[in-house]
């Protein structure tokens, strides 16, 4: 892994090509592990690539299909990583509080729907981002890169 930064940014559950694509560039700026996608599919598409801005030519990617996300995670913590749902879930911690380690995975959930609960119940933590508004949810590329903010702002300092 070079000198990346140990946070895997898992968006296995992703459907929209523009979010992967802007989730790619985010996690290519910050020097990141690994960006997991649903698909090989999704790097090939064109909407990706717009948004990645060639992100995708030097951040390392792995596909995990959204039906193999259980056996995903379990390996994942048999490898020392602590797996973090993003959700809106009310048993969540907020995300100022959430102390990261540093082998870290961020799970981010589908537009619209989230993680399923079955998903979620698998994850090491839930952590939210407080929100104050009347729309009670934040794009998927923005909640995560948010997230992938703070994991980096304590690492980093």
């Amino acid at each position: 892994m070079d000198d990346r930064y140990p946070l895997i940014v898992c968006a296995s559950l992703v459907k929209n090509p523009m979010n992967s694509g802007a989730l790619c560039r985010t996690v290519e700026g910050f020097r990141l592990a690994s960006l997991v996608l649903p698909s090989q599919a999704v790097i090939d598409d064109w909407e990706f690539r717009k948004l990645a801005v060639s992100a995708q030519q030097w951040q390392p990617l792995t596909v995990c299909a959204p039906a193999s996300l259980p056996q995903w995670i379990q390996h994942q913590q048999h490898q020392g990583y602590t797996v973090h749902a993003l959700t809106l879930s009310p048993q969540a911690e907020v995300l100022s509080k959430v102390i990261f380690p540093q082998r870290t995975v961020i799970l981010l959930g589908r537009e619209l729907t989230g993680i399923p609960m079955e998903i979620e119940a698998l994850c090491d933590r839930r952590v939210v981002i407080p929100q104050y508004g009347q729309v009670d949810s934040l794009n998927v590329a923005t909640a995560g890169a948010i997230a992938m903010y703070e994991y980096m702002r304590q690492q980093v300092g």
